[in-house]
């Protein structure tokens, strides 16, 4: 007996925050206006889920759940459905629930529209309805307001698999659950029930095929209808075409064709139209409306049906000069498991051929196919590992770690066992532990030094470049150490970059400037993206970082030609890292998000959480401090289970100068003293000098003036090798903070000028901030207030306003109030919608949130949800925070309007 695994309902929801946002919205203007939603999406989602959840958090009336196909007794008019709403409803607001509305015929769901349209004043009603995406929506449905749900992204699918099983699947098992599930809750659970406890943790193999007819059947919640012999057929040869296309959909000429090879007998040349409901025609292309649907299809079919379509496709793919998928046809057209080495051989040919117009995703397919039909077990490891290779750079690491475990085989030849090795440390680069990925990598230089010595190379920077993201100075350096002879065969841009990343890390800046230099100029000749990329990250090194953000630029051009997902993320990295480290956030903003969403979207977490911690470093500038923290947490989530050192240090430098520019020294002197003072904690080794200047800023306002000179002799250092434009100015700038006063003045000058050489907004801003501050408290107002207001003016200029704030506070306490600044508040409650403007108003006077609610009529739980919605708008953390703004806002009104009387009446000010 092997039994079944008994899968829990999960505890939570996941992944699903913006569809319960736009619920909650719903939920919270029922009472006043009542509503309408659609939630749709492809069988499988959670559809009901997120009904079932709405239905609960309704707390303001009564819940009336309609059947998804109404009894012929229900009411069938508007009117009685109009009674029915009334007396369930009770005087209250009422949510209506709908799941499955597309089972209801269209006048059943206009009845209940117009009644639900018809019941106002205290009995208003919300409709929730639910539609299955797998067909075209009805025209009334495809009127209301629609949220769509798609698959969950792989790190909140892991989530899910993780809380259904309680962690206790073996990773092998997991990535195979992950890969197979597409992203789909309902087959994950499906696939969960095959598995017996034993096969979960890995202790016996797993079932095959990995998604069989009954867990499809289940998740798509039945075998799709056909009306017709013909759709059965257009169904089945849609779905075989989409497993050798390169996207969803697929030529509809090449499918009309195959149909008319399939039945020549029956119907002289094939149709394609009627189509089929769960087809969606898109100029020449066709593709299932449903993925799940279009497997399901494919699955429950006839197995000699299958081989027959596979065949009509290959004849026709083949006679029209499209190879591979024409091989990949004939190749399933074969059927069955059995070994078939020629066609193995001529598939694993075409896949590598570069001449071959195909997609890193079909390359990777054929791969996988030769290597089930390839008998030698070595051959068949290598043919595995180039489709886990292939799948790596189509940005699908979830599919590239079931083809590695495939892959081994001990009797394999070194050199394929030291590729395995290399895609595998890729893969964890990205996704996973870099200590583990920094020793796969070394592994696959030891066994690729003799037979690939070029590739022995690559796995060496590769390995460098994982001890580095985890902070592990002794492992970086001893990894880009001279030494093995296949050093010999080094590229000179890979021998020049690892030359000069060991010298700069052992401290010979005069060392490490020549090959670095090197590098990038060879970048400037380069088309391909990993030689650039290299030349963006020695940009960075040495501080030039317009030739970062050149290099960057071009190496993501390159990836995005070559349809390499996997690389767009890291360009992406490089870029975001230019545009910060030359003091341009908004910039630096804009690269982050585009490089988090293509993270997420090809499966690398560790990536992603660079991306995070930038992000948060540009917010922290900003109002925003909501935003810095949720960035932070999420960073901080990845970066401490997989040992990601420099994101984690970047993470906290955020919290830290949110911190500092919200006016809490202690705060971020706390949190900075973790980072850059010495000891077992200190951040990481590369990036700990950049928050120097912060940490002696918050030190000396909080009082810790011999902390903040402990470590101005490294960040000397730092900044005389120039790797950081802004250094030399921002090494003034805290001597100037700790001088005496006769010094100080000279020391704010100096750092002025240093930033007039080297540009940065937000930087020399700080500067001109500072010495303001040290000028008014010196009892020298016109000098402080030409400092104040050039701060004021930088920080608006670069968008930090939460840093404009505090020079608008200078300039006040000075007895003056800029045009730009006496503006800023109230521009900030201009976000504002007129009800959240006045729930605003009511909490900054003191009111509790029931006082409110009961002042303005509404309920609690809506002034707790605009109140959220205020508080993210404004920026602010507290209620304290919030009176300060409304404060601001209403003395800038006023000022304006004194101004404008004196104008008015000629009264000089």
């Amino acid at each position: 007996m092997t039994g079944e695994t008994t899968v829990p309902t999960a505890v939570r929801i996941h992944g699903r925050g913006a569809q319960r946002k736009a619920l909650s919205a719903l939920l919270d203007g029922l009472p006043a206006h009542g509503g309408r939603l659609l939630l749709a999406g492809e069988p499988g989602l959670g559809r009901t889920t997120l009904l079932q959840w709405a239905a609960r958090s309704f707390r303001q009336g009564p819940v009336l759940h309609l059947r998804p196909e109404p009894a012929p007794e229900a009411p069938g008019t508007a009117r009685r459905l109009l009674d029915t709403l009334r007396s369930t409803a009770g005087g209250a607001p009422l949510l209506v629930c709908v799941d499955d509305a597309h089972r209801w015929d269209a006048p059943a769901r206009n009845a209940l529209g117009r009644a639900v349209e018809r019941l106002s004043g205290p009995g208003r009603a919300g409709l929730l309805l639910t539609a299955a995406s797998d067909r075209a929506l009805a025209p009334d449905l495809a009127r209301l307001p629609v949220v769509r749900l798609d698959p969950l992204s792989p790190a909140r699918a892991a989530a899910l698999l993780d809380d259904l099983t309680d962690g206790a699947a073996a990773p092998a098992v997991r990535e195979w659950l992950l890969a197979e599930a597409e992203g789909n809750p309902a087959l994950l659970v499906a696939l969960l029930r095959r598995l017996s406890p034993a096969e979960l943790r890995g202790h016996r193999p797993l079932p095959g095929p990995p998604a069989d007819p009954a867990a499809l059947v289940e998740a798509a919640g039945g075998v799709p209808a056909c009306p017709s012999a013909h759709a059965r057929d257009l169904l089945l040869t849609v779905a075989a075409a989409v497993r050798a296309s390169d996207g969803p959909d697929v030529d509809a000429g090449a499918v009309r064709d195959a149909l008319g090879r399939l039945r020549p007998a029956r119907e002289a040349g094939a149709r394609l139209e009627p189509l089929p409901a769960q087809l969606a025609p898109s100029g020449d292309r066709l593709r299932f409306r449903s993925p799940l649907v279009g497997r399901t299809v494919y699955a429950t079919a006839a197995p000699d049906r299958r081989r027959a379509v596979h065949a009509a496709l290959a004849d026709v793919l083949e006679s029209g000069g499209d190879r591979l998928p024409g091989l990949l046809h004939r190749s399933w057209a074969r059927g069955g498991p059995a070994p078939a080495p020629a066609h193995a051989d001529r598939l694993a040919a075409a896949a590598a051929d570069g001449t071959v117009p195909a997609s890193y995703r079909l390359r990777a397919t054929a791969y996988a196919r030769a290597a089930e039909l390839t008998a030698d077990g070595a051959r068949r490891a290598e043919r595995y590992t180039a489709a886990a290779e292939q799948a790596l750079h189509a940005g699908r690491p979830d599919q590239a770690r079931p083809l590695l475990d495939a892959a081994r085989d001990r009797a394999a030849p070194a050199a394929a066992r030291g590729r395995a090795e290399l895609v595998r440390g890729l893969v964890e680069l990205g996704d996973g532990p870099v200590g583990d990925a920094h020793q796969s990598l070394l592994l696959a230089a030891s066994l690729l030094a003799a037979d690939a010595p070029a590739d022995a190379a690559s796995a060496v920077l590769a390995a460098a470049g994982a001890a580095w993201a985890a902070g592990d100075l002794p492992g970086c350096l001893a990894t880009l150490a001279p030494g093995p002879a296949h050093r010999a065969a080094e590229a000179p841009g890979v021998r020049d970059h690892r030359a000069g990343m060991r010298a700069l890390l052992e401290g010979r800046l005069d060392r490490a400037g020549a090959p670095l230099a090197h590098v990038v100029r060879r970048g400037r000749t380069e088309d391909r993206p990993e030689p650039l990329l290299r030349s963006a990250a020695a940009a960075l090194l040495l501080g030039d970082v317009d030739a970062a953000r050149r290099a960057g630029a071009r190496a993501l051009a390159a990836a995005r030609q070559l349809g390499s997902d996997a690389l767009e993320p890291q360009a992406l990295e490089y870029l975001a890292y230019a545009e910060l480290r030359a003091g341009r956030h908004p910039q630096a903003r804009a690269h982050a998000e585009e490089g988090l969403r293509t993270a997420l979207r090809a499966g690398q977490r560790n990536r992603a959480a660079h991306h995070r911690a930038v992000l948060a470093l540009a917010a922290s500038i900003e109002e925003e401090p909501d935003v810095v923290a949720g960035h932070v947490a999420a960073a901080l989530d990845t970066a401490r289970r997989h040992g990601l050192a420099q994101a984690a240090t970047l993470a906290q430098w955020a919290a830290a100068r949110a911190d500092l520019g919200r006016g809490r020294p202690f705060d971020a002197a706390d949190r900075l003293g973790l980072l850059v003072l010495p000891g077992p904690g200190r951040g990481h080794f590369a990036v700990w000098r950049l928050a120097v200047p912060c940490f002696v800023e918050a030190a000396v306002l909080a009082g810790r003036q011999d902390d903040a000179r402990a470590v101005l002799t490294d960040f000397a250092g730092w900044a005389a090798f120039g790797a950081d434009p802004q250094a030399a100015a921002q090494l003034s700038r805290c001597h100037a903070l700790l001088a005496p006063p006769d010094r100080a003045d000279g020391l704010y000058r100096r750092a002025l000028a240093q930033h007039d050489e080297t540009g940065g907004d937000f930087e020399r801003a700080r500067t001109a901030l500072l010495y303001g501050k040290w000028l008014r408290r010196r009892r020298r107002p016109r000098e402080a207030r030409g400092r104040l207001g050039a701060a004021l003016a930088g920080f608006e200029c670069c968008g930090a306003g939460v840093w404009a704030a505090q020079a608008h506070d200078e300039l006040r306490a000075l007895g003056a109030a800029p045009q730009a600044s006496g503006a800023a508040a109230p521009a900030r409650l201009g976000r504002l919608t007129p009800q959240q403007l006045r729930i605003a108003r009511h909490v900054a006077e003191g009111a509790t949130n029931r006082e409110v609610a009961l002042t303005l009529a509404v309920s609690t739980r809506t002034v707790d949800y605009h109140l959220r919605k205020v508080f993210a708008a404004l920026g602010v953390r507290s209620r304290l925070e919030l009176a300060r703004v409304i404060g601001q806002a209403e003395r800038g009104q006023e000022t304006r309007r004194t101004a404008g009387q004196q104008e008015k009446t000629g009264a000089q000010p």
